[in-house]
């Protein structure tokens, strides 16, 4: 019990649960962190190598996420041990077995993360009849396809102009992590006049100094190919995104990807965090040190679950985009503010925000 105990806080986790059906081949965790602000959303992420410290820490990233969009949810995680490429029975098998063993969880409402996606939440929603990140004919907005998590990208790094020394046009960008997440992040700021210069996933960086054509690797990747085999660009280890010259710079794949022993290799002008959790606090207060902005993954990123709480609330598609936009704005502007003004780092001004609106929430619990 002491190594669960370590790490709890003045914040949560509230409750974390051990879920193995062996049948099935199930193995899984759900922290559930805090629910002063309400019923937790946050999603199901299913890797080979999911671990429960990685479970905490997302489902603490989801409370201060929540929180600080002004949500009225509280944060949770999820995590499947398992290669989401299985064949799609198994995965089907182990999905729907997964959401009985949380049926009797009413405070957590589970989304699609890395490795799962509408379909499972549909298979999830059928078994227990809650989830969000439906597919559209269930009543789903459809999160990946508007791009919701890159939208909000986009609009946090424009809200953060007044901090930054470049234009937004003609501002090179590069992407670790060319998923859906990565994929919008990239089409939006196009369209601002950005010009993506690199992009990587699991198989290699793509890099031209003089731009990629993005709709040609999206497409690419939606035929199910990696970036190594696409015709566009030079090719190089996967690991030298982070040393292609930018001014914006987005991880938007897994947990600490940046961390002390690489982050004096980047060369960015600000950094904005599309995945959760993509630095360490080392590498933050590096980064800071030498003048890189860092926009804090909870209040960047929070795209996927405003559109996901628009959605459980009976929302629009256009009122998700609306409420991403404007939320996201503001709360970037307000942190950035707050930071300059105290002197501290964007992620204690995000944190100091967000904590005080749960606690200002848990107030009007009977046990707050």
């Amino acid at each position: 019990m002491e190594d669960v105990f370590r790490f709890a806080d003045h914040l949560g986790p509230e409750k974390i649960v051990h879920i193995h059906v062996p049948g099935v081949g199930l193995k899984a965790i759900v922290v559930i962190d805090n629910l002063s602000c309400g019923p937790a959303i946050g999603g199901v992420r299913m890797a080979v190598d999911v671990t429960l410290e990685e479970c905490v820490r997302l489902a603490r990233a989801m409370t201060l996420k929540n929180a600080a969009a002004g949500l009225a949810h509280g944060g949770g995680k999820s995590v499947i041990k398992g290669d989401p490429g299985m064949p799609l029975a198994e995965k089907q098998r182990i999905i729907r077995a997964f959401a009985c063993a949380i049926r009797d969880l009413a405070g957590y409402i589970p989304g699609p993360d890395m490795g799962t996606n509408e379909s499972c939440m549909a298979w999830v929603h059928d078994e227990i009849g809650r989830a969000v990140g439906l597919p559209e004919e269930l009543g789903g907005i459809p999160l990946d396809e508007i791009g919701a998590t890159g939208f909000g990208l986009a609009a946090s790094i424009e809200a953060a102009r007044p901090y930054v020394s470049f234009d937004l046009r003609a501002a090179r960008v590069a992407i670790q992590g060319f998923g859906a997440v990565g994929q919008h992040a990239a089409r939006f700021l196009a369209e601002k006049g950005a010009i993506l210069v690199a992009a990587a996933d699991s198989s290699a960086t793509v890099y031209d100094p003089n731009g990629l054509d993005i709709a040609a690797l999206i497409a690419h990747k939606h035929a199910g190919q990696p970036l190594a085999s696409c015709a566009a660009g030079e090719k190089r280890d996967v690991d030298a995104i982070i040393d292609v010259d930018c001014e914006i710079w987005i991880p938007s794949a897994r947990p600490d990807v940046l961390r002390a022993n690489n982050v004096a290799r980047l060369r960015t002008k600000l950094v904005a965090q599309g995945a959760n959790i993509p630095a360490t606090a080392e590498a933050e207060a590096r980064l800071h040190a030498r003048g890189i902005l860092v926009l804090p993954d909870f209040i960047a990123n929070a795209g996927g679950v405003i559109c996901a709480a628009v959605e459980y609330h009976g929302g629009t598609e256009a009122a998700a985009l609306a409420a991403i936009g404007e939320k996201i704005a503001r709360n970037t502007r307000t942190v950035l503010e707050r930071a300059a003004r105290t002197g501290v780092l964007p992620r204690a001004a995000a944190v100091a925000l967000a904590e005080q609106r749960v606690q200002n929430a848990s107030r009007h619990r009977r046990w707050g």
